[in-house]
């Protein structure tokens, strides 16, 4: 039997993610290292240490980003 799964909009495409599984779960499955992703989520920001509580749900449109620094 096949684990549940919810489809989120990863940077404008379908992707299938575990039922529960939250942002940091994604940014770490897509391998990239937390600390160089920006990530928003509907259009709002979610910080670094927000990830771990944001569980994805159906349908979220999940944007990652590289943070611009520099002045």
């Amino acid at each position: 039997m096949n684990a549940p799964t919810v489809i989120v909009e990863l940077d404008g495409r379908p992707h299938p993610m575990p039922a529960g599984a939250t942002l940091a779960e994604l940014v770490d499955a897509l391998g990239h290292a937390a600390a160089a992703i920006g990530t928003a989520v509907n259009g709002e920001f979610v910080a670094r240490g927000r990830r771990a509580a944001h569980v994805l749900q159906p349908g979220d449109q999940v944007l990652l980003f590289q943070p611009i620094v520099g002045g």
